[in-house]
């Protein structure tokens, strides 16, 4: 589900995604048992992680120094069970999964929590 959430982006934006590992783990670290979560508002359904530059900055900055060295691949990590609870049938576990790589993206091209809020 997640390679098709991939394949489904825009043209445009699959050839500017460059360094990006995408991970699915089963929940966050530190996560609160389901039974604690209240009807999964609480829980997350993805994270992403940059290291080094941050990719406006890595596509409009010309001087180049050592401090903008890309340390290692950003990482997209989805938490399936968290995605799973919310959308437990498949046609919606697919919706979902495909937003919140969608989601996740947009914090790797640089938008904030608010600007994703629709998304």
């Amino acid at each position: 589900m997640v390679e098709e959430a991939l394949e489904g982006l825009p043209t445009r934006f699959r050839k500017r995604i460059h360094n990006v590992a995408v991970l699915v783990e089963n929940v966050p670290p530190g996560q609160l048992p389901a039974k604690e979560l209240a009807k999964w508002k609480d829980s997350r359904f993805g994270r992403y992680r940059e290291f080094g530059a941050r990719y406006l900055r890595r596509c409009t900055n010309n001087q180049k120094s050592m401090f903008d060295l890309h340390a290692g691949p950003d990482r997209i990590v989805l938490y399936q069970k968290n995605i799973e609870a919310a959308a437990p049938a498949k046609m919606k576990s697919e919706r979902k999964y495909a937003r919140t790589v969608v989601h996740e993206l947009g914090h790797y091209f640089g938008m904030t929590e608010a600007q994703l809020e629709d998304v």
